[in-house]
């Protein structure tokens, strides 16, 4: 039995990978409406937890106030699915004729995201919902000041991932994120795609 908090951080990274990996193999056979009607019902929930979830940010962050937290979770949830919305992103998405050329749209399998500590759950969101959309399974791994309100918001995700049909796994939060840890995941070999915190401001951050 691990007792090392480093070793089971560790631990557990490896193990929620091949869990997201495994589900990423059965979500790359969904049709593009069996994938769009599990980000809808993942951006419906994300909008009914809006307000909780920003709480749940400020409390453990101690950054910002809940009424701007609001607002970027509900540009996440609200404003990007609007975006995505009728975009193809999976299977063919454009044919060639003339040129006998047809593009397909590939998921990658695991996407490793590397969240911040200053807008945890709106990026969790964002993250997420990109990643799914594209027919990806996604690990978080939550600023260690921010784990439990990243997870919180992962679990509101999955819950309703789920509900839609999507596999079992397909969304994974690391609970005992160090920077070994982060690491760990970034390297893994089932880790087709990093996803760090962009630069600048929105929904994204």
């Amino acid at each position: 039995m691990l007792q090392d908090p480093d070793l089971i951080s560790l631990q557990e990274v490896r193990t929620k990978v091949e869990k997201a990996w495994a589900a990423a193999q059965r979500f790359r056979a969904f049709s593009q409406e069996q994938v769009d009607a599990v980000v809808e019902r993942m951006a419906e929930a994300a909008r009914g937890h809006a307000e909780r979830l920003a709480q749940m940010a400020v409390e453990e962050t101690g950054y910002g106030n809940v009424k701007d937290k609001v607002g970027k979770n509900l540009l996440a949830a609200e404003r990007l699915p609007l975006q995505l919305r009728g975009m193809k992103t999976i299977g063919v998405l454009r044919e060639r004729p003339e040129d006998k050329v047809t593009e397909f749209a590939v998921p990658v399998g695991v996407v490793a995201a590397i969240l911040p500590t200053t807008n945890p759950t709106s990026t969790a969101i964002y993250k997420t919902l990109i990643s799914l959309k594209a027919g990806n399974a996604i690990v978080l791994s939550p600023h260690p000041r921010a784990k439990g309100c990243t997870c919180a918001t992962a679990e509101v995700l999955y819950r309703a991932a789920v509900s839609a049909g999507a596999p079992e796994g397909i969304i994974q939060c690391l609970t005992q994120p160090t920077m070994d840890s982060t690491q760990e995941l970034m390297r893994h070999r089932r880790t087709a795609v990093i996803r760090v915190r962009p630069g600048g401001r929105g929904c994204g951050d």
